[in-house]
């Protein structure tokens, strides 16, 4: 083995380590508290078992986050590597815009303020400029974050992916109530469906981006005067 491979290797190993560092549920951005309309389904009745939460938590990935979220994400990337601030701005208002709700809008934004705060502490320049913004997206920032890790752009989108359903997983075993092995079990099963997701949402064209999932939205807006909360509205 030449040095040069291990170096390679090495620089390949780093990035990995630091995209489980972007991933982990213990990021200090407060994703933990917010449940993204999955308490107040739970709350209706509509989901009640494993089976049920499979069912929302898919069409979640394969309506929403495969025509919204992932592709900006690709394009967010790339406005940064191509350190244009003014294309990231672009993008993050047309995200910010999908959000249907004051819930769902008010959750990226402390999202994404809380990572422009922890990535100003960790010395990436970028973040200085953004993190006292009242506007910004947590994709933003996890791009950002990202490209300056060199993360690759394919292992990044599924590590955001795998991200958020492992926090609605853990939302749903506290809300269901849910037992541990049943919410592994809920996440082995629905893990092969995110790199084909991913791939998928790099063929959508920009007048493509876009979707709605009124039942989330009516369910999110309830979730604000919900009587008992264990999530954030």
């Amino acid at each position: 083995m030449t040095i040069t491979t291990v170096i390679l290797m090495t620089d390949s190993h780093l990035s990995l380590l630091k995209l489980l560092q972007l991933s982990s549920p213990t990021l200090p951005v407060g994703a933990f508290a917010y449940s993204q309309g999955l308490e107040s389904a739970i709350d209706s009745g509509i989901i009640k078992d494993s089976k049920a939460l499979r069912v929302w938590l898919t069409d979640s990935l394969e309506l929403s986050l495969k025509h919204v979220d992932l592709p900006i994400f690709f394009r967010l990337y790339h406005a940064w590597q191509n350190e244009d601030l003014n294309v990231v701005m672009q993008w993050n208002q047309i995200l910010r815009a999908q959000r249907e709700t004051n819930e769902l809008r008010s959750e990226d934004h402390h999202l994404g303020l809380a990572l422009a705060r922890l990535l100003k502490d960790l010395d990436v320049t970028e973040a200085k400029a953004l993190h006292k913004r009242n506007d910004l997206c947590f994709i933003t920032l996890f791009t950002l974050a990202a490209n300056k890790w060199n993360i690759d752009i394919q292992q990044a989108a599924n590590g955001f992916v795998w991200s958020w359903l492992d926090n609605q997983i853990a939302a749903a075993i506290k809300l269901v109530p849910l037992g541990q092995t049943d919410g592994q079990k809920v996440l082995s099963d629905l893990l092969p469906k995110i790199p084909n997701i991913v791939e998928q949402s790099t063929l959508i064209e920009d007048d493509d981006i876009g979707a709605s999932l009124p039942m989330m939205a009516i369910l999110s807006a309830q979730h604000e005067t919900q009587y008992s909360r264990l999530f954030r509205s």
